[in-house]
Parts: C-alpha cells; structure tokens; sequence
C-alpha cells in the first residue's frame, strides 16, 4: 500500500496540472469520420474474440453541445485544464466465440458465443500534451444483437465453415458502459529528419453490468507527425487512441507497439448474464495485451493496421487471443 501511494500522488498530479499556454492547440474546424474492422482471421485464428466493428463521428473542436461543453470548462481529473472540447457518436458490434465451433452443444468450459451491438456518445477534450474523455455506451448483448446473422453471413459469403452453436448463445440483455480515459502525449525533438519518440501513458476505468475494469497502458511511438493523435482508435476493452486526428497538412506515418493491462471485476461475455441463467466461464481477474502495428497520416485521411494479442481471460482458455485491426478515418 505504501509503495502505491507516490504512484497514486504522481497520477493525481500529472492529471490536474495545468495546461501551459504553449500547450493549448489551435481550433479545427473539421469532424472525423472513423471505420474500425477488427477480426481474429486477420492473425490467422477463429476464436474468442472473433470480429468487432465501430462507425465513429467526431465533431469539430467549435460545436459540442451546450449541455455538453459545461463538463469541459472546469479543471477535473478526466479533462485538462484548457482544452479543446470535441463530442462524438460512434455505433459499432462485438462478436464472441468459443475455440470450437463445430459443436452444435458447446463445450460448457469454453467461452460463451455472445453478441454486442451499441450505440454511444463520448465527450473529450485535449491540449498538446493531455485527453481525457467520458464515454458512455447503450446497447443490448445476447440474440438482439445479432451476431449470429452477422458472423455466419460472412463465412458464407467467404466460403468458411459456419459456427453451429449460437443456440447456446447469451439471452438478451441491455446494457451499459461508462467509459472515462485520460492520457499523456510526450514527444521528443527529431531524433532524424522529422522523425521522432513518442510515449502515451493511458489510464481508463470503466463501469456498468456489461464490463468493469480498471486498467493502464504505455504506447510508444516512432516516426512523424505524431501530434496529429494520441494513437490509433480501436475497439473496447483495448487502449483506444483519439478517433479524431488533426493533421498539420504534411503526409506522414510512424510504427507503435503497446502494453495494456486490465484488472477485471466484470466481464459479461465471461460471468454470463446478470439476471437470467445462461453459459459462464470462471473469468481471470488480470489481462494483458501487446499491440503493435503502423499508422499513415494524410492530409485528407488516417490509415492504422495492428496486431494484437490477448492473455487468458478464462481459467479454461487454451490459446491465446489474437487478432488484426484496421481502422480508415476522414476529415470532413
């Protein structure tokens, strides 16, 4: 406990110190557009985590909503002082499967087949160097959410093996996220030409009966442009970057790699459903993912790629979670 409390004090302070004026960035004027396709096919698997996708909206840093822009006008442990406020809509479905599925009867010591689909409105504001933002997601898991239809819709359309077991699958049930991040952008000066290091500290918690954690990651970067984001977007529970970019004009790419880790207290595509009896794995309370990938940064456009890989989230997992990400955003 001792040795956690500078850690804590350190955390405290690297959140409310105030922004210097150098560190305010310029208005933009221009929303982003933002597709994000995640699928474990794309490192070469079919299990767990197997598909998510995410459509997402920025605004421009001149129009959030009045009811809104309140939370970002005060100091607070999520938002920097003096930032540039952004909102946002995003909708998007996450796709889960066991190891096996061949079996019409899953085996009950794998993951449960679930679906995901939700609607969410996220809040952020950001200076040079800090972002915070509040995201709160609304949708429903189980038949509702249509994974079913979605992931063998697409094995048929590709020729794959279908997935037999979706009778089995989670029953209906709304959920919720509240989603609070906060992050640290630290650059250096051109090590070669214009390229250079970058580091983004991230702390994220989220809460509600779909999944609660509490988590924290390191990215490091290396290349250019590398104050156009906070790192690429992806799809939750990972370390998601800023869906927006803000460019300088000039093209641009730089190559990451990430460690994440996640204390766990609630997983409902693991502990089953809240309130009605279904299919359940005994959850791991500690996950960790290694990402690593490249970005592209066009004056009109923002390309990612990544790989990531996932530790056991059940005490029965057999493999590791692994899977690619690509994300293709626009300004607008």
């Amino acid at each position: 406990m001792r040795r956690g409390v500078p850690a804590a004090a350190l955390l405290v302070a690297l959140a409310t110190m105030p922004a210097r004026a150098e560190e305010r960035v310029r208005g933009d004027d221009r929303g982003t557009w933002s597709f994000t396709y995640e699928n474990d096919l794309l490192a070469g698997t079919d299990r767990y985590y197997t598909s998510g996708f995410q459509f997402a909206w920025r605004s421009s840093s001149y129009d959030p909503p009045a009811w809104l822009a309140f939370l970002t006008d005060r100091p607070s442990l999520i938002f920097p002082t003096g930032g540039t406020p952004r909102w946002g809509l995003a909708f998007g479905q996450n796709i889960f499967t066991p190891a096996d599925t061949d079996r019409r009867n899953p085996d009950p010591l794998d993951r449960p087949y679930a679906g995901w689909l939700y609607g969410a409105i996220n809040l952020a504001s950001y200076t040079a160097r800090d972002y915070g933002s509040i995201e709160l997601q609304l949708g429903v898991v189980g038949p509702s959410a249509l994974g079913e239809q979605t992931q063998n819709n697409v094995h048929d359309f590709l020729n794959i093996d279908r997935a037999y077991g979706w009778d089995y699958q989670l029953k209906d049930e709304p959920g919720v996220n509240l989603i609070l991040t906060r992050q640290w952008r630290f650059n250096s000066d051109p090590v070669w030409d214009d390229i250079a290091l970058g580091i983004v500290p991230t702390v994220l918690a989220s809460l509600g009966n779909v999944q609660t954690y509490a988590g924290a990651g390191v990215m490091v970067r290396f290349g250019t442009e590398l104050e156009a984001d906070f790192g690429p977007p992806r799809m939750r529970p990972s370390v998601a970057g800023s869906a927006f970019y803000q460019p300088d004009g000039r093209w641009g790419w730089y190559v990451f790699g990430a460690l994440e880790g996640r204390a766990v207290a609630q997983d409902i595509f693991l502990d089953g459903n809240t309130w009605r009896d279904s299919r359940s794995v005994d959850r791991e309370p500690l996950v960790g993912d290694v990402s690593a990938g490249l970005a592209f940064i066009m004056p009109f456009a923002r390309l990612t790629l990544a790989y990531t890989a996932r530790s056991r989230e059940f005490e029965t997992q057999r493999n590791t979670a692994q899977y690619g990400s690509a994300s293709l955003s626009f300004r607008f």
